[in-house]
């Protein structure tokens, strides 16, 4: 859930709304009314075997039916095709 709270109270109670988003709360700051910045929790550092196993799993199926070998020419060719 987001709490908004203006710039002001942020400012005075920055550390208290710090543990908030530590604890996994996202709270938007606001000047005059408008949103000028939101504060949460910082990402999770990144899980290195999570994404070696993914990458497993994906070359693992591009065996399985036969895909080819990335070609970044043939990919640019498609992302320029019907362009000007």
């Amino acid at each position: 859930m987001e709490k908004t709270v203006g710039a002001f109270e942020a400012k005075t109670h920055f550390s208290q709304l710090l543990e908030r988003a530590e604890s996994g709360e996202e709270i938007l700051i606001t000047r005059r009314g408008k949103t000028v910045a939101k504060l949460g929790p910082a990402p999770s550092e990144p899980n290195v075997e999570a994404a070696r196993a993914a990458l497993a799993r994906i070359r693992g199926r591009a065996k399985k039916t036969g895909i080819k070998r990335f070609d970044w020419k043939e990919w640019k060719k498609y992302v320029n095709e019907g362009r000007p």
